[in-house]
């Protein structure tokens, strides 16, 4: 069944339906569309560039370029939207393509301020990856299975936050707000994440 907030995202089969999940606490796209634009508007400039000289355009290599450059461009972005996205509602947290419910989370460890790395710093990302993507920061997570995991984010400090109010809210037993408000979180315009 598709995520009727993100839409193209299968849900996950253990994480029960999309009614149960709740409102959108937080949000971070992973990659922004307006990338794939970049091949586009090189070749266009080209394309100026030769227009107005006193040679010919060259039509067949500035198409195979206008191929490889959208073409790579459009994988990345895809990848990354798939796999560097998160998605935080007020009873799932979702990491890539793994959603995980509250319920499994049973500690969320303070950020470390210290020189000294803590034990949850070199335990493995939740999602598919293997580490915190670039460019994100982890969260200390201690699971009801007693393993240690990393969520992660961009604006980690925003999502440590809405993280810690829906586990405390799904601790006490409270269940999803009837009317769902708005998304809260605009949708971050993820400018320089490709990758």
């Amino acid at each position: 069944m598709a995520d009727r907030r993100d839409p193209g995202r299968e849900k996950d089969s253990d994480t029960g339906s999309d009614e149960d999940a709740g409102a959108v606490l937080f949000r971070e796209n992973g990659g922004s569309w307006w990338v794939v634009s970049i091949g586009p508007l090189l070749i266009a400039a080209v394309v100026a560039v030769e227009a107005t000289g006193p040679g010919q355009i060259h039509w067949p290599v500035l198409s195979i370029f206008f191929v490889v450059l959208t073409g790579f461009a459009l994988i990345q972005v895809y990848a990354a939207r798939q796999h560097v996205s998160v998605c935080l509602t007020e009873t799932t947290l979702r990491q890539g393509v793994k959603t995980i419910p509250l319920t499994d989370i049973e500690k969320i460890h303070p950020e470390n301020n210290a020189p000294d790395p803590k034990d949850w710093e070199s335990a493995s990302a939740l999602g598919e990856l293997s580490g915190v993507p670039r460019r994100r920061t982890g969260i200390g997570l201690t699971l009801t299975s007693g393993k240690l995991t990393q969520a992660w984010a961009r604006d980690h400090r925003r999502l440590r936050q809405e993280l810690t109010e829906a586990l405390l809210a799904v601790q006490m037993g409270l269940g999803p707000r009837s009317g769902s408000k708005p998304d809260p979180t605009p949708d971050l315009d993820d400018s320089d994440e490709t990758s």
